[in-house]
């Protein structure tokens, strides 16, 4: 019974949106409703050799300039 409200009631906000918010909404549906594939184990050390060498190239926020960058959120 609660459905029909629950929809009515997101059609009603999401007419209210931007596209930019109706894009970045959606992303968010779709990581609830796609499943994920999942990645061969080459790929997930490639993408961990990806990251050590950003951070190794000096790629990286310091804890307190992250603290410093979410007081302006």
């Amino acid at each position: 019974m609660a459905a029909p409200s629950l929809d009515s009631e997101f059609s009603r906000y999401w007419s209210l949106l931007t596209p930019v918010q109706k894009e970045s909404l959606l992303s968010v549906i779709r990581s609830f409703v796609v499943p994920r594939q999942r990645i061969s184990i080459e790929q997930y050390n490639k993408e961990i050799d990806e990251a050590i060498a950003r951070v190794e190239a000096g790629e990286f926020y310091t804890h307190e300039e992250v603290e410093k960058m979410a007081k302006d959120w």
